[in-house]
Order: structure tokens, then C-alpha cells, then sequence
């Protein structure tokens, strides 16, 4: 699981599945004694009360389908079943640390590689520019055939009749547009005046979305910087160059998708543990050296998005104050939504009825906010057991934290998971990285190795 996390969602599933089997039939036969701590409790409330709210949502076959997702939740007993030793929370923590690096080394290499066809200039006269392409366009198919020269977009073309239309889709300031050649058009003449390799499309690793992929990085960037900073000193300086290196891939990667909560969440997560791990000094060199880095990330950020880091004028940004404006009119003005919100997914369905999405005129989808998704779809009661599991998590990260005794790898998971947490409740404030099962089953597996972490220390006294 820890190996396929951060590259395939079905891979991962696949091993969360045979992992619940094994664990059932296990319990079966092993009959463990179970023990219930208050934070197990409320996570069990809060499945509960989903799926009493599934129960009475608006469309329930569609709502009862989605507490697969919910139970993914098993994921972090199961990691704590698994482990015996320091040995087996290790190799999973290397396990995870090494696909990260695999999939954001390979996230780099496309962008150094560049992909499909970025026209710098087009001639006005040139078939693809009076199909509607302009000049910086990333031509990424044609006819649903990928492009990368102008030799791939000829070849595309005269696959098909000369008098049958092609589909070209492209890529343009994060927006994708399609466009037709007509039948017939004269085919010689593409007026691509100048081109190169694109680079313009955010890094998505291995996974289908940006978001998805940046949520995941935050979290392991955020788990090797903190082994990083609970490295003793009386190891030497090659633990300390192996995991700044670790940090370092991966806070490119994380650069290269271009999503601005997960930049904020990351640089959240590393205040917090530097303020918790490092000395005065090292937290007063790394702000330093932070601030050119902020700099150059807002430059790149406006070359690559045409956005600020808050932008008020931007199209995400004003879609998500529309939306949570409608999202809370729809909650508090029925107590059954208060209660039960009004089932998970059910707004794909009745959005009309609540006069949603500014009546359809904006892009149609989810809340973008954590909480405020649960609220809507869960009810209030759902959203406090949520925010009392969480608190109670990091009641348990921070007393694992305290206890100077445990050892120094145990201590950095505690600490990057402290940390990767903070700004993973932070971006979801904006995304509902909750919703991204890809993403939300890294977080589980790191939350089974800290409950690993914090029961044993109890057990044994240390």
C-alpha cells in the first residue's frame, strides 16, 4: 500500500482491499481484545452518522454507494495491526518516501522534457489559427491522438478523410478549449510560424489531477522534512544530505503543480515544524531563505497562471465565494440539512432545486471546502465529530511528540505528520482534499503508524 499510495489509486485500493480481508478473516480466528480510545469511538460516530445521513439523503443509492470511500477510514487500524516492530513502521515510511520521489522525479522530468505541442507563433492565414488557436497554445490532440511535433499533428491529420472534420484540443492558462477543422480544409498549410515541447500543463505525476497530485506531495514532503529535522546531530551530515534531498524533489514537484493552498499548506507545515524541531536559529536561517523562494514561486506563479497567490478577480476564487454563499443559504434554510445534510453526491442530481452554481451558469462540482462539504452533505452533527476526531488526533501527535524518549525516526514521523497534517487541514479549508480518496488513504496510512507510534510508548512505558 505505502509503495503504490502515491502512483495508483487502483493499485492502492487493491491492497487496502486484501488487507480488510485478511484483517477480517484474521479477527475470525485470532479474536483479538479490541480497544475502543476515545478517538476510535468518534471515528466510528462519525461513520455512523454518514451513513444515517446516506440513509436519508435525497438520492441514498447513489449516497450508501459513497461509504466505500468512507471506509477507508479502516486503513490506519489495519497499518497499526501490521506493525510489530520499529523495523516494519520503517520500511513503510521508506516504502512511501520512495514511490513520492519516484512520481516526483518523474514530474520533473516531463516539465524539463516538456510534452505536446506549444505553438509560440501562428500565422493568422494558418488552418489552426482560423480553427480558433492562438499563439502560446498547447496543442495536446488531435482527433484524441497525442501530439508532440508537427510531424505528430501531420500524421494525426491525414490519418482520417480529407473530408471528414478533426477535434483539436488544447491547452490554454489552465483551461482546456476544443476547436474543429472543417471537412475539406487545406491541410498544407498549419501556420505554425515558431513551436516548442508545452510545459505550460500542471504536473499531475502519475495521478489525473494536479490537485490530487500536489495534496500527496504536501503530505510526504512534509513527513521527510520532519525525519529531517529529528535527525541527530551525532549521526552525521549524510542523514541529513539523504532526507534534504528528499525534501527537495519533492517541494519541486510540489512547485510544478501550480496549486497555491498546497503551496500554503506546505509552508505551514514547515513553519510548524520548525517551531516544534528546530532551534531559534535554524527556524530564523530557513525563514531567510524562504523568502526568496516565496518570491521566485509568486513570479513563476504569475508567469504560469496569470494569478496572484489571493486573487480576488480569479475565476476559481470567485466560483468558490459564490458557492459557499449558496452552500450555507441551502443548510440552515431546512433543519433536515442542519440534521442530515442533504446526502453525499445528491447535489450532482438536485443542485437545480437549490438554485445552485449560480443557476447553473458556473462549472458544476463540489464545495471545495472540507468542512464545509461535510456540512452540506453530512449535517452539522457529522462536521463536530469530525472536528473532535481531528482534535483528538493531534492530541496524540503531540503528546508522541513530548516524549524525548522514543526513537528519532519514530519522533520525525510524529513531527512530519504533526506538521503535514496542520497544512492538510489548511488547504482543505479552500479543497475538499478530504474528498480525494487518493489522498485522504496517504493521510490514513500515516495516521496508522502514529497510533502505532503513540500506543506502544504507553505500552512500555518509554
Amino acid at each position: 500500500m505505502a509503495l503504490s499510495a502515491p502512483i495508483s489509486i487502483a493499485a492502492t485500493q487493491t491492497a487496502w482491499a486484501l488487507a480488510l480481508l485478511f484483517g477480517l478473516l484474521r479477527l475470525s480466528v485470532v479474536r483479538p481484545r479490541l480497544a475502543f480510545d476515545p478517538m476510535t469511538v468518534v471515528v466510528l460516530i462519525f461513520v455512523g452518522l454518514t451513513l444515517v445521513s446516506s440513509t436519508f439523503s435525497y438520492e441514498p443509492e447513489v449516497s450508501i454507494r459513497k461509504m466505500v470511500a468512507v471506509s477507508l477510514v479502516s486503513i490506519a487500524y489495519l497499518v497499526f495491526a501490521a506493525i510489530r516492530r520499529e523495523k516494519d513502521l520503517r520500511r513503510i515510511v521508506a516504502s512511501l518516501l520512495l514511490a513520492a520521489v519516484v512520481t516526483s522525479l518523474y514530474a520533473i522530468g516531463v516539465t524539463v522534457v516538456g510534452r505536446n505541442l506549444k505553438v509560440t507563433e501562428v500565422d493568422p492565414a494558418g488552418m489552426l489559427a482560423l480553427a480558433g488557436v492562438r499563439a502560446n497554445d498547447t496543442i495536446v490532440s488531435i482527433n484524441e491522438t497525442a501530439v508532440a511535433s508537427p510531424q505528430d499533428l501531420e500524421a494525426a491529420l491525414h490519418s482520417i478523410p480529407s473530408d471528414a472534420a478533426s477535434k483539436i484540443r488544447v491547452y490554454r492558462l489552465e483551461a482546456y478549449y476544443e476547436y474543429e477543422i472543417p471537412a475539406g480544409a487545406q491541410r498544407s498549410n498549419f501556420g505554425i510560424l515558431n513551436w516548442s515541447r508545452g510545459r505550460d500543463v500542471r504536473a499531475a505525476g502519475f495521478y489525473g489531477h494536479y490537485t490530487t497530485f500536489a495534496e500527496s506531495l504536501q503530505l510526504a514532503a512534509s513527513l521527510a522534512f520532519g525525519l529531517l529535522i529529528a535527525v541527530p546531530y551525532a549521526l552525521g551530515w549524510r542523514y541529513r544530505l539523504a532526507f534534504a534531498a528528499l525534501v527537495g524533489s519533492l517541494a519541486a514537484a510540489l512547485a510544478l503543480t501550480l496549486t497555491r493552498a498546497s503551496w500554503a499548506g506546505f509552508a505551514i507545515s514547515g513553519f510548524v515544524i520548525l517551531l516544534l524541531g528546530a532551534s531559534k536559529r535554524a527556524v530564523i536561517i530557513c525563514v531567510l531563505l524562504a523568502i526568496p523562494v516565496g518570491v521566485a514561486g509568486l513570479v513563476y506563479l504569475q508567469q504560469k497562471r496569470n494569478v496572484a497567490l489571493v486573487d480576488a478577480n480569479d475565476g476559481s476564487t470567485t466560483w468558490r465565494t459564490t458557492v459557499w454563499s449558496e452552500a450555507v443559504r441551502v443548510i440552515v434554510d431546512n433543519p433536515r440539512h442542519l440534521l442530515v445534510g442533504v446526502g453525499m453526491d445528491s447535489i450532482k442530481t438536485h443542485w437545480q432545486e437549490w438554485r445552485m452554481f449560480d443557476n447553473g451558469r458556473l462549472p458544476i462540482g463540489h464545495m471545495h471546502s472540507t468542512p464545509l462539504q461535510f456540512a452540506f452533505e453530512r449535517g452539522i452533527p457529522a462536521l463536530i465529530a469530525w472536528i473532535v476526531w481531528i482534535a483528538l488526533y493531534f492530541r496524540m501527535l503531540w503528546r508522541a511528540w513530548r516524549r524525548t524518549d522514543v526513537g528519532w525516526p519514530e519522533r520525525g514521523v510524529v513531527l512530519g505528520s504533526l506538521g503535514g497534517s496542520v497544512g492538510f487541514l489548511a488547504s482543505g479549508l479552500v479543497h475538499y482534499n478530504w474528498g480525494d480518496s487518493e489522498v485522504v488513504m496517504i493521510f490514513y496510512l500515516l495516521t496508522g503508524l502514529n497510533i502505532w507510534i503513540a500506543r506502544r510508548a504507553e505500552a512500555v512505558g518509554v
